[in-house]
């Protein structure tokens, strides 16, 4: 049987599903997860919207009805409380809960748009992931978290300025920032913000299980590779940590932290009996 994740990473990114992504995600942590049940449940909630719609609804008039529908009637909404708890990055808690983070609520907000036809994109904005969708007299950027939100200019400089430490964010930058992400981009996004959960409540394992994930999406991210060879040592998988650290090294000889990193990967090699 083919391993579905080898089957993202050769994907186009087009022929990603967002949804289907996510919910893959969640069956690392629910082995016996449906995912049609959840997939179902969507359908349903856009069939809903659809047969509730005026026929000449304009887009912004069915954006703003998504965003009763799925902030309002159903209650979705970011949890404030517990951001990073793991059950805010499955989907399938996600959908029983409704309860989320920027990025999962996103995800629910994107696949019932794009089943009305409306071209709504994740952004991967610093900070908050956020959503943007194009009009005829330019585009709106909307914040998932905050019950799809309308975001300003003002307010969205404010943030970007806040979280990258930054005095101004002139017009190109800004426009930079609010450049869709790719659905590729998107679910590994959603894999770090998993593992800042785990890695905060030291599981380990399950850290080492998103940081793998994040890696077969894109075996060329070396800084991931990185990520996971510290892992594994965490885990005492000296054997495994030593491959990661010797491929980050003749990846990125160059590095601030290749110092840092060698000396890992001699700790690494001592402890598997293998010093080179």
């Amino acid at each position: 049987m083919t391993d579905p994740w080898l089957g993202l990473q050769h994907a186009a990114d087009h022929e990603i599903s967002l949804l289907s992504a996510a919910l893959l995600i969640a069956k690392d942590e629910y082995p016996k997860l449906s995912c049609a049940d959840y997939e179902q449940r969507i359908h349903e909630y856009a069939q809903h919207l659809s047969t509730n719609l005026p026929g000449d609804a304009s887009e912004a008039q069915r954006l703003s009805r998504v965003n009763d529908f799925l902030f309002d009637e159903l209650g979705f909404a970011g949890d404030e409380h517990n951001y990073f708890d793991p059950r805010n990055s499955y989907l399938n808690d996600v959908l029983d809960r409704r309860l989320g983070n920027p990025i999962s609520l996103a995800i629910v907000q994107i696949t019932l748009a794009q089943r009305l036809n409306l071209p709504l994109e994740g952004i991967s904005f610093p900070g908050h992931f956020l959503v943007r969708m194009p009009l005829e007299d330019g585009i709106v950027v909307l914040d998932p978290f905050h019950r799809g939100r309308t975001l300003d200019l003002s307010e969205l400089r404010r943030r970007a300025r806040s979280e990258l430490s930054a005095r101004d964010i002139d017009d190109q930058r800004l426009a930079n920032l609010l450049e869709p992400a790719s659905h590729r981009a998107i679910v590994t996004r959603m894999l770090r913000n998993l593992r800042l959960g785990y890695v905060e409540e030291q599981a380990w394992d399950k850290a080492l299980r998103c940081t793998d994930r994040i890696v077969t999406l894109d075996p060329f991210d070396i800084a991931e590779c990185r990520e996971r060879g510290s892992l594994y040592m965490k885990l005492g998988h000296h054997r495994a940590a030593r491959e990661d650290f010797k491929r980050y090294l003749a990846l990125a000889p160059q590095a601030d932290d290749a110092e840092t990193v060698m000396a890992q990967l001699i700790a690494s090699s001592s402890q598997s009996g293998r010093v080179h």
